[in-house]
């Protein structure tokens, strides 16, 4: 059985100190004991420690030795047009897990009224689940998560590839990524809203060098069309 990981914010001669909620977690829930052993990644390197110290609210780990943690093979900023928050947040977990890693919420033409003033109320829990599901899918260090954005600000992201899906005649993803591929790549994946791109946000998109593309004939869910061009991206950077 795989251990648990968890972030720490640094590691210093050797220790590593845990606080908050995480410290609490395993102190009281897991009532963890000295000489129990956790895996930790300060966001550069992931080691096997043993625990030296428990209080309610601090843990202390001690490094025993470094564990191989794999990189996600591509840099990718996912672009999601705000949509139902419960499905967002589901959203926000499996992108953690599939390897994502920077995700901007926008506004699109057709984003449901009020959402995005009222991202701005849910920045935070969506940092914590992205932390959440980063610790749980054992990544060096979870995604951010930016406030939400206008659409403007979205197509000015910068990356060496720039796709966003359409449903509307756009050729499939896959065929439209390089042949030549590396871990140094980015790419940015720009989500449309649940009723679709305006004509408008389309041409603004193709004149900001974006190109469209498809993840097949049928029309998905925003949450399902971002997990899944999650996972082609990061499986045809893996080969």
């Amino acid at each position: 059985m795989a251990r648990r990981r968890f972030f720490v914010p640094a590691i210093d001669n050797g220790l590593a100190e845990l606080r908050g909620e995480d410290a609490h977690h395993l102190a009281r829930v897991l009532r963890a004991e000295p000489g129990q052993r956790f895996e930790i990644s300060d966001g550069a390197a992931a080691f096997l420690a043993e625990i030296a110290e428990v209080a309610n609210h601090r843990v202390v780990f001690r490094v025993v030795e470094p564990v191989f943690s794999a990189q996600p093979p591509v840099r990718i900023t996912l672009l999601p047009a705000l949509f139902k928050f419960d499905r967002f947040e589901w959203m926000v977990e499996k992108a953690t897990e599939l390897g994502v890693d920077r995700i901007v919420p926008f506004e699109a033409a057709r984003t449901d009224r009020g959402l995005f003033d009222a991202a701005r109320k849910r920045s935070a829990r969506w940092e914590k689940i992205a932390y959440e599901s980063g610790q749980q899918s054992r990544r060096l260090k979870p995604p951010s998560v930016a406030p939400a954005v206008r659409f403007a600000e979205a197509l000015s992201t910068a990356a060496a590839h720039l796709y966003f899906l359409d449903e509307s005649a756009a050729p499939p993803l896959l065929g439209l990524l390089p042949t030549a591929r590396s871990s140094t790549n980015t790419v940015a994946l720009l989500l449309g809203p649940e009723g679709g791109w305006t004509d408008a946000e389309r041409e603004q998109a193709l004149a900001a060098q974006w190109v469209a593309a498809s993840l097949g004939p049928q029309i998905l869910r925003a949450e399902t069309a971002a997990a899944a061009a999650l996972a082609v991206l990061i499986n045809a950077w893996m080969v």
